[in-house]
């Protein structure tokens, strides 16, 4: 056996190494020769060696010179109180440049002390104009820790406390974040995912999110709740909320709840639920100058556009029945629906308590 080994020929040798050299060696020296005999080649080729190097010098002359330098810049997609510093941060970073030499990574790093910035795009247009578009990951909660109070994105990035305002839904929350870093909590993070969804005319009118025992509960500022369950479908959530909000027939209700979005159902305090004619739905509400829900709703109506009103019109979602044909229960809770409707049994409107908060 010893001897067989001993005796097979060696597949490879160091010789086999340089062939792929050698192969290259014969080319070149075949080009060189096929330049040396023949006269314009060889021009042509003396011409390129001395041009290559002028050409790469002059490029790098013009890209620095003032030709091409950064005179006029237009920052957009900035909002808040930071808008101007981030302007003035951007702008003093683009005057250093030319539209040949755009460094975005520079501009990033002159706004990284802004955490409202997620990125920034550059678009140069020659000779001298710099346009600069900015991405914003702007607040949608203020965050509370230990009687700290900081503003929170969407995404759950802390932005800080000079981003609050009073505006901003409050959460709760047990772990404290450095500005830039993410919040800790499942909770926390299902808030802010929640009320990043939220449509703009709603957000307005928001108090806070915690999370309850019907889980996780949207409070607006008028004292009506809204039943999420958990982070899970926000967009379709606040869609079916905004539906309900837009038909008439949810004028007056506490809470509406939209844990399964396809079937949403609203809730109504003892001796307030809708009348079982429709023409005289809101009849029981005179005394009250304007519900809070139609006062939501109307706001719905006015701020936006096209599809948001379609789905505010007079007729319910699809596959509803509108209140005046449901029923004509006496009961002291009734369900308006917009959609397909799940009955309530409960009297009176949930409340929620202050010991029932969580920020995960």
């Amino acid at each position: 056996m010893e001897r067989s080994l001993a005796a097979r020929p060696s597949t490879w040798s160091l010789d086999s190494l340089w062939r792929p050299f050698d192969v290259i060696g014969g080319l070149a020296r075949s080009c060189f020769l096929l330049i040396a005999r023949r006269r314009r080649l060889r021009t042509a080729f003396l011409v390129v060696l001395v041009a290559l190097p002028l050409l790469a010098g002059g490029w790098l002359l013009l890209r620095k010179s003032s030709f091409v330098a950064v005179e006029h810049v237009r920052v957009s997609g900035l909002h808040g109180p930071q808008a101007r510093a981030i302007e003035t941060a951007l702008d003093g970073a683009a005057r250093g440049m030319s539209t040949l030499d755009v460094r975005t990574g520079a501009l990033r790093a002159a706004v990284a002390s802004f955490p409202v910035v997620r990125t920034v795009r550059a678009i140069p247009s020659f000779p001298h104009g710099l346009r600069i578009e900015v991405l914003e990951q702007l607040p949608v909660a203020a965050l509370t820790v230990d009687g700290t109070r900081t503003a929170v994105a969407a995404d759950g990035v802390v932005l800080g406390p000079a981003l609050l305002s009073g505006a901003l839904p409050a959460i709760a929350g047990y772990h404290e974040a450095l500005v830039g870093a993410r919040v800790q909590g499942p909770n926390v993070l299902a808030a802010v995912a929640v009320l990043g969804a939220a449509p703009m005319p709603l957000r307005r009118a928001l108090a806070r999110v915690y999370t309850g025992p019907d889980g996780l509960t949207v409070a607006f500022r008028s004292g009506l709740l809204a039943y999420f369950g958990d982070g899970a479908r926000p967009h379709a959530k606040w869609l079916s909320l905004a539906r309900i909000l837009a038909d008439p027939s949810s004028a007056g209700a506490s809470y509406i709840d939209v844990r399964l979005p396809e079937r949403p159902a609203a809730g109504f305090p003892a001796g307030d639920a809708p009348s079982s004619d429709g023409a005289d739905s809101s009849a029981g509400q005179s005394s009250t100058p304007e519900s809070t829900v139609a006062a939501l709703a109307a706001g719905l109506s006015a701020d936006t556009s096209g599809g948001s009103t379609a789905a505010s019109g007079a007729a319910p979602a699809s596959g509803s029945t509108s209140t005046a044909e449901a029923s004509s229960t006496t009961a002291p809770e009734a369900t308006a629906p917009a959609a397909p409707v799940e009955s309530t049994s409960t009297s009176g409107a949930e409340t929620p308590s202050a010991t029932s908060e969580s920020g995960g």
